[in-house]
């Protein structure tokens, strides 16, 4: 049942050797790689106008000049992150610059912000597009939540069915979204020139305004810096793109990076000119909609192009986050699990890992996308931070030819994220301040993770001044609870592979103890027989210092102790809870002990 309903979502299992038809083109790899960043569009204007909105109407100007600060901080973060595709061809983005530049701590700060960061993509952009769909339809409101979790379920069945099948069906939301925009600033632009818009809804640029601040401009500033998220995907995903990957990958991130420039300005824009106020209800991009269409066709397909770009820009987290995770357990940061390919060769642990976070998010938030776009910006200008620092560095240890302009690139955009991270401390504080908690924590996890799996390699790495004693002989331990066909067939096993045969029961009361006695001396007078009576009607602690004897003669000899532990298997998986599980219970006990070998000798019920 499982095996079939998985075929059915998921598809049949991927040889290895079709691992090359999985890799990315540009048009694909545009789709679902810069799906975050387009689709941030949609709430980064909405963002600074309410921190604006704050002052009040006329404060609205200043939404221009500060777009025009965030096109520049794009223009700086495209053209280093494509020397760093060029400079890291294999992937790995900030984690690997940072982690080769600046050393191992900074390198984790990065890749932990960067996880963290495509956590908080899938939900910000699941619950983004739940408000887009409730904004056409206002019933829904109420459940947003379940709404945003549905889609996340149907994101993670999509991406466990491969790369480049989920690229296929997300294509085509991405580019109609984007033709959605296009006509639609066409539109609103050409109903401009032509004086079918209202010239006097919004404020006139440089209007005074009392109250204004430089805090409340930059707060405005690093909100709308949301719209740049994203922007590091195409240099984690070199790997997914078709050869050569690593020029592939730049071409695709200067498109991204027109794309994005085009689309937010022009939404800034007309947001300003038609004099659109944040509501709650309503987003941003639904009230220019309904301004330059009306009510009719050409606003719902916007509204419904923009929900599903949402929505779908979640895809971007599901590419990212599973190859980062990759690189971290490579370095054994991770666990090792986030390196092995699923049926359809993706990386299903990351991606499935990634679903279940992000629904933890979205239902501790209660879906609110403004609560966790703080979150998410300093997710990702941190990484921005040290991913150019890193550069920095390079370029100056290597200095290789043309050097001085990339320096300048990666300085320029250091020092203006690092500006926007100050900004977001300063003027976030109180949202953002687990930031200073969860990251040293995650840290932490990473040189646990790492220092077991350094403490695992030593313990199995063979030294030659450290030759095994051969082992001269075998002592098997059975324990047993009566003469069954079970104990039969253990002992039957047990005398094929062992020098000496033990069998152990315990008993209740002295009654029990001597039936048992004599029935075995009938039975198996051949083989020793050890009864213990247990006052405390436990079974571990009896057998446990009857092996503990054992061991220590076996010790003396160099034998080995091997405790062999009868199991029936039922017909029907629920036939289990109708049956003690001491087995069990005494396996899971005896594994920890050092030199004693435990296994399990199984014997299937026909009915």
């Amino acid at each position: 049942m499982y095996m079939s309903l998985k075929r059915l979502l998921i598809g049949k299992p991927l040889k290895t050797r079709e691992l090359g038809e999985q890799r990315l083109n540009k048009s694909k790899a545009l789709a679902i790689l810069s799906s975050d960043a387009l689709s941030s569009v949609a709430y980064g204007p909405e963002q600074v106008l309410i921190v604006l909105a704050t002052i009040g109407f006329t404060a609205f100007w200043y939404s221009l000049p500060i777009a025009l600060g965030i096109l520049i901080l794009l223009i700086a973060l495209i053209f280093s992150y494509r020397q760093i595709i060029y400079a890291y061809p294999h992937g790995g983005g900030a984690y690997v610059v940072s982690k080769t530049n600046l050393g191992e701590k900074f390198g984790l700060i990065a890749g932990g912000s960067l996880l963290v960061d495509y956590i908080l993509t899938v939900s910000v952009s699941v619950s983004a597009g739940t408000d887009a769909i409730t904004s056409a339809f206002p019933a829904l409101h109420q459940h947003n939540v379940a709404i945003a979790c549905v889609l996340v379920i149907f994101i993670t069945v999509l991406n466990l069915r491969g790369v480049t099948e989920s690229a296929t069906i997300l294509s085509y939301p991405v580019y109609l979204f984007v033709l959605g925009l296009f006509i639609m600033i066409g539109v609103g632009l050409f109903n401009i020139a032509t004086g079918h818009a209202p010239a006097h809804a919004h404020p006139p640029v440089g209007t005074y305004v009392s109250g204004v601040s430089l805090f409340l401009l930059l707060k405005a500033f690093t909100s709308g810096c949301s719209a740049l998220t994203g922007v590091e995907a195409v240099s984690n995903a070199i790997p997914n793109f078709q050869e050569p990957a690593a020029k592939n990958a730049a071409r695709t991130l200067m498109m991204m990076g027109l794309l994005l420039a085009i689309l937010f300005s022009g939404i800034t824009f007309l947001a300003y000119w038609y004099g659109i106020s944040p509501r709650g209800e309503e987003t941003v991009v639904s009230q220019i909609a309904s301004d330059t269409f009306g009510r009719g066709t050409l606003y719902y397909f916007i509204q419904v192009t923009t929900a599903m770009i949402l929505v779908l820009a979640a895809n971007t987290g599901f590419s990212a986050f599973p190859l980062l995770a990759v690189n971290l357990a490579t370095d054994k940061y991770l666990p090792r699990m986030f390196s092995i390919r699923g049926d359809r060769l993706g990386y299903s642990n990351g991606i499935i890992i990634l679903s279940v976070l992000s629904i933890i998010l979205i239902v501790a938030f209660q879906g609110k996308t403004e609560n966790l776009i703080p979150l998410y910006a300093v997710g990702v200008f941190i990484p921005f931070t040290l991913s150019q620092t890193g550069m920095i560095l390079k370029w100056i240890r290597e200095k290789p030819k043309g050097w001085k302009h990339r320096f300048l690139i990666n300085l320029l955009g250091a020092l203006i994220t690092l500006l926007v991270v100050f900004i977001l401390f300063t003027t976030k504080f109180t949202q953002v301040w687990p930031v200073l908690i969860f990251m040293p924590l995650i840290v932490l996890m990473f040189l646990r993770i790492k220092s077991h799996y350094d403490a695992v390699g030593d313990q199995l790495r063979i030294y030659e001044s450290e030759a095994s004693q051969p082992i001269k002989g075998n002592i098997v331990v059975v324990p047993v609870a009566g003469i069954t066909k079970v104990v039969e067939n253990s002992l039957a096993y047990a005398e094929s592979i062992g020098d000496e045969v033990i069998a152990i029961y315990v008993a209740f009361d002295r009654e029990s103890e001597r039936k048992m006695e004599e029935k075995w001396k009938k039975w198996k007078p051949e083989l020793r027989l050890f009864t213990f009576v247990s006052q405390y009607r436990s079974l571990i602690r009896p057998m446990g210092r009857v092996i503990d004897l054992i061991e220590e003669k076996a010790d003396k000899h160099n034998y080995q102790v091997t405790v062999l532990i009868p199991q029936f298997i039922t017909k029907k998986s629920w036939h289990y809870i109708l049956h003690n599980q001491s087995g069990v219970l005494l396996r899971t006990y005896l594994l920890y002990r050092k030199n004693v070998i435990v296994t399990t000798v199984p014997y299937l019920f026909k009915k």
